[in-house]
């Protein structure tokens, strides 16, 4: 099948992750209301994700392959968080992990071919955005490693694992969609106060949910 024909498997996916995604973050955490949106998002972002990634692969973008990879991972692992047990775990996490690891190294890896690159650049981007992004996915690891080691998460541990790679999820369709596919988007809203406030709101609302969640009574009594 000629890649391109998932493009609008793409954008249909991005959509509607985007739409459940800030209706998730809008909702009250733990409501019907908030799972369900939860739901819709995990599986639209795993169809725009998986699809994206994808697509870069045959095009050939790389930064793109990671960042898709990257976001599937993320969402899988912070949906999978609240759908199992507390201190739970086996071999997804086992696997998890690894995907982790392998996610983290390529893009590594492409970033220092990029760096050592002709023109400092790979596909069209330079070697701090794939160094980024495998610093994201390193992070993520670690804390995957952390996560077996201790024989699962629980608690406002579980709560922010849950969290922060759900909104990382959601911050990375929102800035592919605004920032990345600005031409699409009406001329009067393309200044970029306009583009950058949705990927803004995104990180304040996901830093507000994790110090609620970690250092205030809200978290426990959830």
């Amino acid at each position: 099948m000629d890649y391109t024909q998932l493009m609008p498997v793409h954008i249909i996916g991005g959509a509607v992750g985007l739409v459940s995604g800030f209706a998730a973050l809008v909702f009250r955490k733990g409501s019907r209301a908030h799972r369900m949106a939860g739901n819709v998002f995990f599986i639209s972002m795993l169809t725009m994700s998986g699809t994206g990634a994808f697509i870069a692969y045959f095009k050939p973008a790389a930064a793109s392959v990671i960042a898709g990879s990257l976001t599937f991972y993320m969402v899988a692992t912070g949906w999978a968080t609240v759908m199992r047990s507390e201190k739970t775990t086996g071999f997804f996490e086992i696997g998890a992990l690894l995907v982790g690891i392998a996610v983290a190294s390529l893009a590594l890896f492409w970033g220092f071919e990029a760096a050592n690159s002709d023109n400092g650049v790979k596909d069209g981007f330079p070697a701090g955005i794939y160094y980024a992004f495998g610093s994201v996915a390193a992070l993520a690891a670690l804390l995957d490693l952390s996560a077996i080691m201790r024989g699962g998460v629980a608690g406002v541990q579980r709560i922010a694992r849950h969290l922060w790679r759900m909104c990382y999820a959601l911050f990375m369709a929102a800035a592919s969609f605004f920032l990345g596919q600005s031409q699409i988007i009406p001329e009067p809203l393309r200044e970029i106060q306009f583009l950058a406030t949705p990927v803004l709101a995104v990180i304040i609302l996901m830093f507000f949910w994790l110090i609620r969640v970690l250092f205030t009574g809200w978290g426990k009594a959830a």
